[in-house]
């Protein structure tokens, strides 16, 4: 593991933790933490942001850190070496002083008027987990016929093996109280793309209910998911987190 530089970490408890996974996201990765500061502002919340950057190769750690510098609630997490997306999630939300402790795209593909439902789910409503889906007939997501389509069969497994009610699994758009979320992270062994469902899986294993909610959704980058190769890694966890769980 690379070294992990962490600048501006704030003290004391917020309402709210966004974290931005970031790889090779120099060239949007500015107006995306200036668009979520003015969307919890207007929701009203204390707030950090924490730009979760490992492996970069395009200047996003410069990025990060020039954030970090000149904003007081951005903090930057950087590693040399690519953690992974689940791992570089499950270390910033280690790090974290947020009671609500959410993660998104970078490139905010899901619509950010829904981010003050996405807050109220676990504040007001009380549940534990909260995630935006493109799986409702009221969602409006635009991708491939063949992202859709690979995305509906991996749902549809990991419901019929894992026994998930969830619809969407793999939206980057969720949160999660925060008592909740660190008392299951050390359970959680996925480092990629498999860490949403597997928290998923196992919060439900625990009884705790998720709230789920159609999103609008549309991604204008291409896809960092290779898409058959993840998808046959990711099947095959399945397989492997519902042995883990039966035995």
């Amino acid at each position: 593991m690379g070294v992990l530089k962490t600048q501006n970490l704030n003290k004391g408890s917020l309402d709210c933790t966004i974290v931005l996974p970031a790889i090779n996201e120099a060239d949007i990765l500015e107006q995306a933490v200036k668009k979520i500061s003015q969307a919890l502002k207007a929701c009203g919340c204390t707030y950090e942001i924490i730009i979760a950057e490992d492996g970069s190769t395009d200047g996003t750690d410069k990025k990060a850190a020039e954030l970090s510098q000149s904003l007081p609630c951005v903090c930057h997490l950087h590693s040399d070496k690519r953690l992974g997306r689940g791992k570089a999630l499950s270390n910033s939300f280690r790090q974290s002083h947020g009671k609500v402790l959410i993660y998104m795209d970078v490139d905010l593909a899901t619509d950010l008027k829904h981010l003050s439902q996405l807050i109220s789910a676990v504040t007001v409503e009380g549940y534990l987990l909260a995630t935006g889906s493109r799986m409702f007939s009221q969602s409006k997501a635009k991708r491939t016929f063949t992202r859709a389509f690979v995305s509906k069969v991996y749902n549809f497994m990991v419901r019929l093996i894992l026994k998930s009610k969830v619809k969407d699994h793999q939206c980057g758009f969720k949160a999660f109280q925060r008592v909740m979320l660190l008392s299951l992270l050390d359970e959680v062994d996925a480092k990629h793309w498999f860490w949403d469902t597997e928290v998923l899986v196992r919060a439900q294993r625990k009884g705790y209910k998720v709230k789920e909610f159609p999103v609008e959704w549309g991604s204008t980058r291409e896809t960092k998911v290779k898409l058959f190769h993840d998808s046959f890694d990711m099947g095959l966890k399945i397989f492997v987190l519902w042995l883990h769980l039966s035995f």
